[in-house]
């Protein structure tokens, strides 16, 4: 066989041989884990790597080769299901026999090999594990069932493990995620053995599963029809997740390194101690610190913009071209609540218009500014500070909704069918002059705000619309704390409450809600690729619920049983939490990128463009800006929360408090958000009198006592 560019190309990390070992067959990969590393869990760090980018005949001749064939494993042989068709809980008493050498999933950590023994019960099985302990599993717990071996004796297991440890190399991972993602092509496990090793024999097969499975830069699983396949990561993903990687591993060095001075501080005489200047360094990134006990957390968030994006930021707020000067339409004659306006049409339905702020006017799609706008994912709103996710100049002036000058704005306009549900909708680039407070308006003169009525009966609705398509009330009290002076050595922190349920936040929501499946529809009739966002409903009826009483009770509930989020970049996907049919975050472009590309995809179909990003692109990135988003809601949690603890242990002692009783906990019974305690009497959704006996910010620490009242009788 006549080697391949990829034989012969030195590359860091993925060297000549390893290139050539990997693809080639030649020889075994050289061993890449350490001996002991089979008994701590089988961890390792991807290193290495290849760069660069080369032709891969051989790699689409295997594959080729192996999709002509039929994709039975070796086990077919014998009569035994292979683990694609094994995969997740396809898994049953049947698909398992004694004899049969698997890994299973011990705990959120570990992964073991073991041996399957007996039956144990109606669907669990008995496994000896490669420690030697004899366990019972359930099927779900099954990762892989390694194909062609049967009747196999656990004592073997450790012979097994080393031999698997001898071609385990993750550097060719990198290598051929390279081969592969320049056609976009998926594999199976089978088929990256072949590629990698020459064989999809048992060994070679679990060294696959094993590289790919613990993998988390180069590909990702997808499930198909009757098999897992591995799907390389578009490269903006690979590039990040290598960023973060290196930044992680970076600060966990920064960390030692602080740990170390602290302790050599400690240990050194009073007159020896360091000085001021030798705690500082030059602040690229914040790493905020959170105590939890003894374990610390850790935050790599972005504080700070370069010169580069500053300078570009300046440059935009001097020159303000409008590239939609020609299609925008000026609706300042529409009196602005908020944001939002309404009219009744002369049949009696109602007219909403959602006017949303217009950042894309300015901010070019893959600009620097765009970049680094994916790279924050969100605005990070803290008790202490506010990191926007663009430069605050261009997000508080030239982005803005402001009051009194006109704005350019994105206005989604819906008329309402009479039950709530949407009749049509048309987006469209607007002007606006004005704008003013909802809240206000709802409390203090709604009676001679004819507008805000239609916006409140619109609203209203809309609600009872939803609530016939299933739609859950996930509506709660939380506290929100400002801290004026955080330097000082007694902050000033301000406590207030934000309850989701109030007229004002609800009529907002719902507006927020309507805009989001207007474009969600929009998107799906002018097959525009979008950042479509649904929710599977529960498999527990909201029925089950109705017990409780409304309100932070049910509500929690409701959230308790929740399942996770699905996105699709080319079609709507239903919303079951929302009771809608789809769903496009659109409304706050200025602070969550994922709104922003949203933006991006109508404003260039307005336009008559094509639209900037395929629905790829859009998954890569969306994956990026959630990575970053859920450090931003860590951290604000966390940082809520030590306020929080911080604003109640200065309370006096004894105080009493009013608390919800949301949850059992065994002989608990959990209380308010985030502590619990016993109680003597009550039910879900009873309130009692409670004080907070200990509140340790540092060690996060939160412990409450019910008060029992007294009668004076």
């Amino acid at each position: 066989m006549r080697p391949s560019p990829m034989a012969v190309r030195p590359a860091g990390g993925c060297s000549t041989a390893a290139a050539a070992l990997a693809f080639f067959r030649l020889r075994p990969l050289g061993r890449a884990v350490r001996p002991d590393a089979a008994r701590a869990g089988w961890h390792f760090s991807l290193y290495g790597g290849c760069r660069g980018r080369q032709v891969h005949s051989l790699v689409d001749s295997v594959l080729e080769e192996l999709q002509s064939q039929r994709r039975g494993r070796v086990s077919a042989k014998i009569g035994l299901q292979g683990t694609k068709e094994l995969s997740d809980n396809k898994i049953d008493k049947r698909t398992l026999q004694k004899g049969l050498l698997l890994e299973f999933q011990k705990d959120s950590e570990r992964f073991l090999l073991a041996v399957v023994e007996r039956p144990d019960g109606k669907k669990n099985w008995k496994v000896t594990d490669q420690n030697g302990i004899l366990s019972s599993i359930k099927p779900q717990q099954v990762t892989y069932v390694i194909p062609g071996i049967i009747n196999y004796n656990h004592s073997r297991i450790d012979e097994f493990i080393k031999k698997a440890q001898d071609l385990l190399d993750p550097t060719v991972l990198e290598c051929a995620w390279m081969e592969l993602s320049e056609n976009d092509k998926s594999v199976t496990v089978e088929e990256f053995a072949e590629i990698v090793y020459g064989s999809k024999e048992s060994l070679e097969s679990y060294c696959a599963h094993f590289l790919l499975s613990r993998d988390i830069v180069y590909f990702v699983k997808v499930d198909s029809r009757d098999s897992s396949v591995y799907q390389p990561r578009p490269p903006a993903q690979v590039e990040e997740l290598l960023r973060r990687k290196l930044a992680k591993e970076a600060a966990e060095k920064e960390m030692e390194e602080f740990v170390q001075l602290l302790k050599s501080a400690k240990a050194s005489p009073l007159d020896a101690k360091p000085s001021k200047d030798s705690w500082l360094m030059e602040e690229k990134l914040m790493h905020v610190m959170m105590n939890k006990g003894e374990r610390q957390e850790m935050y790599d968030v972005r504080i700070r913009y370069t010169e580069e994006v500053l300078s570009a930021s300046e440059e935009l707020l001097v020159d303000c071209p409008d590239s939609d000067k020609h299609i925008r339409k000026d609706l300042s004659t529409l009196k602005l609540d908020d944001a939002l306006s309404a009219a009744r049409l002369p049949d009696g339905r109602i007219k909403v218009w959602i006017h949303v702020a217009d950042p894309t006017s300015l901010i070019q799609p893959r600009s620097i500014i765009d970049r680094e706008a994916m790279h924050r994912g969100t605005s990070i709103f803290l008790p202490t500070a506010t990191f926007p996710m663009f430069p605050q100049r261009l997000a508080m002036n030239a982005m803005s909704l402001q009051q009194g000058r006109g704005c350019k704005s994105v206005t989604v306009s819906v008329i309402l069918q009479p039950d709530g549900s949407i009749e049509n909708s048309i987006i469209k680039p607007t002007y606006m002059l004005t704008y003013e407070s909802a809240t206000e308006l709802l409390y203090m003169n709604l009676e001679e705000e004819e507008e805000l009525r239609i916006l409140q009966e619109a609203a209203s609705l809309r609600a009872q619309w939803r609530r016939t398509q299933g739609s859950i009330d996930t509506a709660m009290i939380e506290p929100r704390i400002k801290v004026a002076n955080p330097d000082d050595p007694e902050p000033n922190i301000n406590l207030y409450v934000e309850d989701q349920s109030n007229p004002a936040m609800q009529l907002v929501s719902e507006m927020m809600i309507l805009c989001g499946e207007a474009v969600a529809a929009f998107g799906s009739d002018n097959n525009i690729a979008l950042p479509y966002r649904g929710h599977p409903q529960s498999n527990t009826a909201v029925s089950a619920f109705t017990h409780l009483p409304e309100g932070p009770a049910r509500s929690f509930a409701n959230i308790s049983v929740l399942r996770a989020a699905e996105m699709d970049f080319q079609k709507p996907v239903p919303h079951g939490v929302l009771g809608i049919p789809g769903y496009v975050q659109f409304t706050s472009p200025i602070r969550r990128y994922v709104d922003l590309l949203a933006h991006y995809q109508i404003k260039a179909f307005l336009r008559g463009e094509s639209p900037p990003y395929s629905a790829g692109d859009l998954e890569g990135m969306t994956f990026i800006a959630s990575m970053h988003v859920k450090v931003a809601r860590r951290l604000h949690s966390n940082n809520l929360r030590y306020w929080l603890l911080e604003y109640l242990r200065r309370q006096p002692k004894g105080k009493k408090y009013k608390a919800l009783i949301l949850k059992f906990i065994k002989d608990r019974k959990l209380v308010g958000i985030q502590a619990t305690a016993v109680v003597s009497t009550g039910k879900v959704g009873d309130e009692v009198s409670v004080v907070v006996e200990v509140a340790h910010p540092r060690d996060d620490i939160l412990s409450v006592t019910e008060i029992t009242e007294v009668s004076d009788e």
